[in-house]
């Protein structure tokens, strides 16, 4: 089936996203309509996607959707069947449905196309829970992960963010579980197909991008900690989480006097099951959270500050492709550090923006500094986004944002940029290019500093960024002291140390002192077993401390450490911590095999995407990767 001339398919192609099949020059979606039936027994999503599209050139007689895995059953347009067909399947991007329309659009024309689909068990997007995976133990659970081209292995769509839409949605589940989204309760009603099930209503009036559907069904229970934010999780662990980010409402609050006002209406946050891959995931209306930053004392609530900030850079204002993914990640990150400037201090601001700098140099260290996945603006032609996933857009773009803000008069001169920017583009998606030119545009007046900043350097050049921002390190001091004396120290000097060296740190500061060991060269047996024994790490229940501990006892190959840091890989799933200890298992030869058995025992249990680049680090899919997860 031939869906458009070749001319203009090599223009559309040209101006596309490199990540998807769409072709949002020709028609853009604008609104989804989802009905769905959440089937736990063959762990599948069966129902329609009505998406409401408007051609946006003349004599329109195709649309091109995204799909992955997925059975499609019928189409109609404006209630006609239209011809489809599936495209050729590529490795990662899934297959192009091309839908030939019945009759010719106009530009600006709207039609309504309903797409009857079931989804694949093995869809990438959704991991499905029998009850025994769960905390309760008593019934299944069911999550999505859509970003960042996932979207099209729930239900057929433009999987772009250069196109948003507003959603409503009916899903059907079984009348003992709760089923929430990323849009705000519309209510419930009987099924009235099956009176062993109900029906959930959700309305997200705001146009996002596809990346941004999400839901999840488990047996969910909600506490209130706030005026717009309830906080979900399963019965055993609520209580913990209402009490882990009671912050929530005074992070918003500041939030919104740096950026503007919160246009999503609530604020809830759910906590997932220990698989999911990511600290968390900014769904508008509510947040999803991995349960390893239930520290017990508030001290990993920063993720929560960064995943509001998203509501701004990110779901406001978006990446138009994932090659600008800094747009979204180096901006948020920029304002998650603002606030936490705002609730402990500024030199708690530079603390935070040092640490990402020093993260920064870790990931260059290991992806290598002439990798091109290291660009501030990576070329993602033929390239899977998952793959290509680091801290680089987070910690590269932060520090050009701390730069700039240095060079241009400070923080409260440029967080009037931010909001100005935030102002100018809220709704939209948007390039580089359109971020400099606006850059550009506020700082008239300062085009003469503007010129000193070396912007292929920053933006195109792999490795480490040219220049380094000023940082206050009145609170990293201590740190690298620390870990200077431990650097330094002979064997015969290990008696120097004691509890008191650490008993004055914060967990940020603990945390800082062991990502400095990390960056060195791996330090002796002896050294890490004195470590343990005066300071005790191995009882740190801190996921960032016990994650960096285990790594670097691990670097030092000391195998009293090896069945804790296969317990820590495996009992949960943040690829931040996940990848890197089991590629530090595959390094270390006494380890090797009991990592790459671990693995095989625990894949099926594992996120998709998890599965997929663990495999690929530990060599088992026929080729390896250095890529970083974060």
């Amino acid at each position: 089936m031939r869906c458009l001339g070749q001319g203009v398919l090599r223009r559309a192609m040209a101006e596309a996203d490199p990540s998807s099949f769409a072709q949002p020059d020709s028609c853009r979606t604008h609104h989804l309509y989802l009905r769905c039936r959440v089937d736990f027994e063959s762990k599948s999503l069966r129902g329609s996607a009505a998406l409401t599209v408007r051609a946006e050139r003349d004599c329109l007689r195709c649309l091109v959707l995204d799909t992955k895995d997925l059975t499609i059953h019928k189409v109609l347009v404006n209630q006609q069947e239209a011809q489809f067909a599936l495209g050729e399947r590529h490795p990662f991007k899934g297959a192009p449905l091309e839908i030939t329309l019945p009759f010719q659009l106009g530009k600006g024309q709207d039609v309504i196309v309903e797409i009857s689909f079931e989804t694949s068990p093995r869809s990438s997007a959704l991991q499905w829970f029998t009850p025994e995976q769960t905390s309760g133990k008593r019934h299944p659970f069911l999550f999505s992960q859509c970003q960042a081209t996932h979207c099209r292995a729930v239900l057929p769509c433009q999987d772009t963010p250069s196109v948003k839409l507003t959603y409503y949605a009916e899903i059907s589940v079984p009348n003992e579980l709760v089923a929430l989204m990323s849009a705000k309760r519309d209510g419930e009603l009987p099924d009235p197909e099956e009176s062993s099930r109900k029906i959930y209503r959700f309305s997200q009036n705001v146009p996002i991008p596809s990346y941004l559907v999400a839901l999840v069904v488990g047996a969910l229970e909600n506490r209130e900690i706030g005026p717009r934010t309830l906080v979900w999780a399963e019965k055993e662990l609520v209580d913990k989480a209402a009490y882990e980010f009671a912050e929530t409402e005074a992070m918003l609050k500041i939030a919104e006097d740096l950026a503007g006002p919160y246009v999503w209406g609530q604020y809830d946050l759910l906590v997932l099951p220990p698989s999911f891959p990511y600290g968390g995931m900014e769904n508008p209306c509510l947040t999803f959270v991995t349960p390893t930053l239930l520290a017990g004392d508030r001290s990993l609530s920063g993720v929560i500050a960064h995943e509001i900030s998203h509501s701004w850079t990110g779901n406001l204002v978006t990446n138009k492709t994932w090659e600008h993914f800094w747009l979204n990640e180096g901006h948020t990150v920029y304002l998650e550090r603002r606030i936490g400037g705002r609730l402990f201090g500024e030199q708690f601001r530079h603390f935070q923006a040092l640490g990402g700098w020093r993260e920064l140099q870790n990931t260059i260290n290991t992806l290598g500094s002439t990798n091109p996945m290291t660009h501030l603006i990576p070329r993602l032609k033929d390239v899977d986004p998952d793959v290509a996933y680091s801290s680089v857009p987070y910690e590269k773009g932060s520090a050009l944002l701390l730069y700039l803000e240095q060079l241009l008069g400070g923080p409260d001169v440029f967080i009037g940029f931010l909001r100005a920017y935030i102002q100018q583009f809220a709704y939209q998606s948007i390039t580089t290019e359109d971020w400099k030119n606006f850059l550009y545009t506020y700082f008239k007046d300062k085009i003469d500093l503007l010129k000193k900043v070396d912007w292929n350097a920053w933006m195109n050049t792999p490795g480490m960024p040219p220049v380094k921002p000023t940082y206050d390190t009145t609170l990293s001091n201590a740190c690298i002291a620390l870990s200077q004396r431990w650097i330094k120290a002979a064997e015969s000097e290990l008696g120097s140390f004691c509890l008191a060296d650490i008993s004055e740190m914060s967990s940020h500061q603990l945390i800082e002192f062991l990502a400095l060991l990390l960056l060195e060269d791996p330090m002796p047996v002896s050294h890490v077993r004195r470590m343990q024994e005066i300071y005790n790490f191995n009882a740190v229940h801190n996921s960032e401390i016990r994650f960096r501990w285990l790594r670097l006892c691990i670097q030092a190959r000391w195998e009293d450490a090896i069945p804790l840091a296969l317990k820590m890989a495996t009992e949960q799933g943040r690829m931040k911590f996940t990848r890197p200890l089991f590629r530090d298992l595959y390094k270390f030869e006494k380890s090797r095999d009991q990592a790459i058995r671990a693995f095989q025992q625990h894949k099926a249990s594992m996120h998709p995407v998890t599965a997929m680049l663990v495999a690929k680090d530990l060599g088992l899919d026929g080729q390896t990767t250095s890529t970083l997860q974060t």
